[in-house]
């Protein structure tokens, strides 16, 4: 059994552990970070996330720092503006429209837009790059044993890494959560969401647009063009039995559904990849470290697909651990500095997660009664002007670029 040692031992190879292991190597941090899979960063390939991610403004410096913006921003679709329809009427159509744009508050679009797959593309090649990271795809993390002074992480292939700082970025099964025995909340939907990717004939003009009928929103978000038509990515959240069906449905027949859901605001939508599927859930973790172990990702907080909020929260953990650790060199993942973490992450990520808890449970409104007020709510936020301000910056959170003038 060999032994070698690290500064940080990043154990999940997601989006989120990717990024965290590219930060701190761009930081000049020594790095091992495993995975059980290894990653797929071909679109086409079996097993590829079809899902796309919206970075908000105060994830890029963070992507900076990592040696990762220079590389994603030529793929990434500019989101300038949030559109909101309302289409819970007795008929599916559009019976309410309201559109919140970046220019009101800043003078940069909300963020950008990339498929996960492209993202996992760029960072396994950033990490290429970095000589003190050490990217062990296919080998899991089987043990943990904490001390005082460092943590010892056996592998799968039977090695044992010694490293000052664990970060769990391991999903929201964590089983290095489970060996701190941190405990989790977990609230469920009945849920789950299709992802998939589409063209259509009218432009998006970099406007993601949220739909809301019941059951949860079906979302478009801007993708550059496929083969010279507009395209765009496709949330559609649904009850489980009825996302069971649509799922099962012929190609022809999906398109008709997913169309008349989208009230046809882009025209007939052509399905331009495989469908996925999975369960929603938001959960929280009781605790955001343990003893050399700091939590991140959806080992801390898994949300459902509202608002860009879930990666945004993930670099948002990323955001201060790194701070931490580059004001803590001398320990890195001494007690004092990892409850720190904890203290400055975990009330907003509470706060975060019961605020989309409640916009998820809005969205699934099945009464008429309901539905109305839902629409009554949002017109009024939207009529106060410093109140649909201030909703915008609250959902971008920290790091907000100014408007002119403003």
């Amino acid at each position: 059994m060999s032994r070698i040692s690290a500064d940080i031992m990043v154990s999940g190879g997601g989006i989120a552990g990717l990024a965290a292991a590219a930060a701190f190597g761009s930081a000049g941090f020594s790095v091992i970070c495993t995975d059980p899979e290894p990653p797929v960063t071909d679109r086409d390939a079996k097993g590829a996330d079809l899902r796309t991610t919206a970075l908000l403004q105060p994830s890029i410096p963070v992507l900076r720092a990592a040696g990762l913006w220079t590389r994603l921003e030529p793929e990434a679709a500019p989101l300038q503006v949030m559109r909101i329809v309302d289409a819970g009427g007795v008929t599916p159509e559009p019976r309410l429209v309201k559109d919140f744009d970046a220019g009101d508050i800043s003078n940069l679009p909300f963020g950008w837009n990339l498929p996960n797959w492209l993202l996992r593309r760029e960072m396994v090649a950033r990490l290429g790059e970095l000589p003190n990271v050490d990217f062990r795809p296919g080998t899991a993390t089987t043990r943990l044993m904490t001390r005082e002074g460092e943590a010892l992480v056996t592998l799968s292939d039977g090695t044992r890494v010694a490293a000052r700082l664990v970060v769990a970025a391991d999903g929201r099964n964590s089983p290095l959560r489970q060996s701190l025995g941190i405990g989790v909340r977990t609230f469920r939907y009945g849920q789950k969401a299709l992802a998939f990717a589409v063209s259509h004939p009218v432009p998006h003009q970099n406007v993601s647009t949220e739909i809301h009928r019941s059951g949860g929103p079906f979302t478009l978000v801007p993708l550059p063009d496929r083969h010279g038509q507009p395209a765009s990515a496709v949330v559609w959240m649904e009850t489980g039995p009825e996302a069971d069906r649509l799922a099962a449905l012929p190609a022809p027949a999906f398109e008709a559904e997913m169309t008349a859901r989208s009230c046809g605001i882009l025209g007939p939508l052509k399905l331009e990849s495989r469908r996925t599927l999975w369960p929603i859930i938001s959960q929280v973790a009781d605790r955001m470290s343990g003893e050399r172990t700091a939590l991140m990702a959806e080992a801390a907080h898994v949300l459902p697909p509202i608002g860009a909020q879930g990666l945004n929260m993930s670099l948002a953990d990323l955001r201060v651990l790194l701070a931490l650790v580059l004001d803590n060199q001398a320990d890195i993942g001494n007690a004092a500095m990892l409850d720190r973490y904890h203290r400055t992450r975990h009330w907003e990520v509470q706060a975060r997660v019961l605020g989309i808890d409640a916009l998820n449970r809005a969205s699934m409104a099945s009464d008429q009664g309901l539905r109305d007020l839902r629409a009554t709510a949002l017109n009024a936020f939207y009529s106060l002007g410093p109140v649909r301000k201030t909703l915008m910056r609250a959902g971008l959170g920290a790091g907000l670029a100014p408007a002119a003038g403003a």
